[in-house]
């Protein structure tokens, strides 16, 4: 799983060093679900994994590579 969070995904630009909250990680994840959630025939669970197993294991992974790609434009 991806070290890198993207740090908050709503700063307010108060606190540099801000820790709690939603990561923009989850943020990204968040929004994968909702897409995997209404388009499920497309994707594929595997053997021994769980409905939900496997939304959550896609989600973290869109978010993963949507968070390289925003790495790569820096």
């Amino acid at each position: 799983m991806s070290k890198n969070t993207g740090g908050p995904a709503f700063p307010d630009g108060s606190q540099e060093d801000y820790t709690g909250g939603m990561t923009l990680r989850d943020y990204f994840a968040a929004k994968a679900m909702q897409g995997i959630a209404s388009n499920i025939e497309s994707y594929k669970t595997k053997d021994g994994e769980t409905y939900g197993e496997m939304v959550a294991r896609q989600s973290y992974l869109i978010a993963d590579l949507m968070l390289a790609e925003l790495e790569k434009g820096e």
